[in-house]
């Protein structure tokens, strides 16, 4: 018999004795357990030092059913294993003409397209940027020396933009297809702890290597993968899809097309409002980074300032300002990383955080960002969220000295309000970074958040707004500034065939929910459309 056992508290000391533990707690020989399998891993640090993790674990039991009833009534968090429901596949109703096409080459395109090519749709896949190998020397060549490719970048290329971050796996949905994509990622060579951790992440080093094998299983299957194929146009028939333009002048027929662009493709959101496709704009957060020695961090969190049984600690901070409604939040943490470049367009600085899977760097660093909306926009324009990006990337571009540098302050000057002379933690951004007065590249109504949202937050964590914190900015790409409009069957508004997925289409936030939303618009296009004999 299968039982999920959830709420298993186990001391962090004891882990390696995990089995033992079990069966001692339950009263039955360690031979008669099989099929151990974590569901879920989660640290509870409330009575710090002491660290206990919290297990969902399901497991067999070969003892008798009398014995196993026992345990049930005896052991709370012990119950029968429900079989899951099959998933039944609609039957479509048209046939393809002419196979699939997935624009964008991020989770939710790679999903999306692996998706089609498991089922026999062959898609076939335009990515603006470089593969990932290439793609990696490009963005290298930036920080190093303030080379933008604007078509290849920590933004774009195989991968999308999470490629270049910490490869953090956790989601606020619920989904059944959440499962897929975590075994998918082992399947490529991610570690199997991301199957039961409560906070998965990869690293951006090992996230490379699962891009390149998801890469290859939709080639093996029959899909085809075309680099530096950017479209730039879509042409209907009537209401209705009928070909993609590729590169201002290559004409793709196709009747069926997953539009995986991610946030930061802004020339397509142009071309798309100019084809009349429905968009609105939308909400998103901006900020600066902060960085501290992860030590810091750890003491907060576990009470000494390294542990010998857990990875180093990671935070989440909220503050909801009363003065003017806006959030304020700790966004994309990287225990052990490093601040990014992450620029897309020429004039702009943008950061990001990125950690590899080790998260060796003994520095932590996370985006504490603020709430911005339509009426933080110059315009009502659909596009207007977008133009304000650009608005404050340029004045950070222009603080750090048109190089691509980074403005920076130590967090107590810029509560102070004075440019930093030196930095007790220096920086991790390059190129590089200019001292600067950081409130000169925020939105106003943001600076002064931020202000009351950092002492806040140095309440919650010692030191977080001290003399070891520093600040780089600008963080504006949180999230999608524009959504693109979608029925419930998954198309535009404006042009059938057409399925807008991913970030970039306002629909997820982070690597898991964009891979969720591709494989979601593959399931919506196979109910509609069979594949191309």
């Amino acid at each position: 018999m299968d039982l999920l056992w959830t709420n298993l508290r186990i001391p962090v000391e004891e882990d390696s004795l995990l089995l033992t533990t079990i069966a001692r707690k339950l009263n039955v020989p360690e031979q008669s357990i099989s099929g151990l399998r974590f569901a879920r891993r989660s640290l509870d640090a409330r009575k710090k030092p002491h660290l206990v993790f919290v297990y969902t674990i399901q497991l067999s039991l070969n003892v008798p059913n009398t014995e196993v009833s026992r345990i049930l009534a005896r052991v709370p968090g012990i119950k029968e294993v429900q079989p899951e429901e099959p998933v039944l596949w609609p039957k479509p109703s048209k046939k393809l003409k002419s196979r699939p096409v997935v624009i964008g080459a991020g989770p939710a395109g790679y999903f999306a397209a692996l998706a089609l090519a498991r089922r026999g749709y062959a898609p076939l896949v335009l990515e603006r940027g470089d593969r990932i190998e290439e793609r990696t020397r490009k963005v290298q060549e930036f920080w190093d020396a303030g080379t933008l490719d604007t078509e290849s970048n920590v933004q774009f290329g195989e991968g999308g933009a999470g490629t270049f971050s910490d490869g953090k796996l956790t989601t606020r949905i619920q989904d059944r297809r959440i499962a897929d994509v975590l075994d998918t990622f082992v399947k490529h060579g991610a570690p199997a702890e991301i199957l039961f951790l409560a906070k998965p992440h990869i690293g951006t080093d090992i996230l490379k290597e699962v891009v390149r094998g998801i890469r290859e299983e939709i080639k093996a299957l029959g899909g085809e993968i075309r680099f530096r194929s950017k479209v730039t146009g879509l042409i209907p028939s009537g209401d209705r899809l009928q070909r993609v333009v590729v590169n201002g002048g290559e004409e793709i027929p196709t009747e069926a097309a997953i539009l995986a662009i991610g946030h930061s493709a802004r020339d397509v959101y142009e071309f798309l409002f100019n084809s009349n496709i429905a968009l609105e704009k939308k909400g998103f957060a901006i900020g600066l980074r902060v960085e501290h020695p992860q030590a810091l961090i750890n003491l907060s969190q576990y009470g000494v300032e390294e542990h010998p049984h857990v990875g180093p600690a990671d935070y989440q901070l909220t503050f909801q300002d009363v003065r003017t409604g806006r959030g304020a939040y700790a966004f994309c943490m990287c225990p052990g990383g490093r601040v990014v470049a992450a620029a897309s367009e020429e004039g702009g600085v943008v950061t990001n955080g990125m950690s590899g899977y080790a998260r060796d760097t003994n520095i932590a660093n996370s985006a504490i960002v603020v709430t911005v909306g339509a009426d933080d926009f110059p315009t009502a324009h659909p596009l207007a969220g977008l133009e304000f990006q650009r608005e404050w990337e340029h004045k950070a571009f222009l603080a750090g000295g048109k190089e691509y540098r980074a403005p920076a302050q130590r967090v107590v000057d810029f509560l102070a309000g004075r440019v930093s002379e030196h930095f007790d933690l220096p920086a991790t951004y390059t190129p590089g970074i200019v001292p600067c007065e950081l409130h000169s590249v925020l939105p106003a109504p943001v600076g002064d958040v931020l202000n009351r949202a950092l002492r806040v937050f140095n309440g919650k964590i010692k030191g977080f707004a001290g003399e070891k914190a520093t600040l780089t900015g600008i963080e504006t790409r949180t999230s999608s500034p524009i959504r693109i409009v979608r029925n419930g069957q998954g198309e535009s508004l404006s042009m059938a065939g057409l399925y807008p997925a991913g970030e970039g289409a306002g629909y997820a936030g982070g690597i898991t929910s964009a891979a969720v939303d591709g494989l979601r618009m593959a399931e919506n296009l196979m109910a509609q459309y069979a594949k191309v004999e």
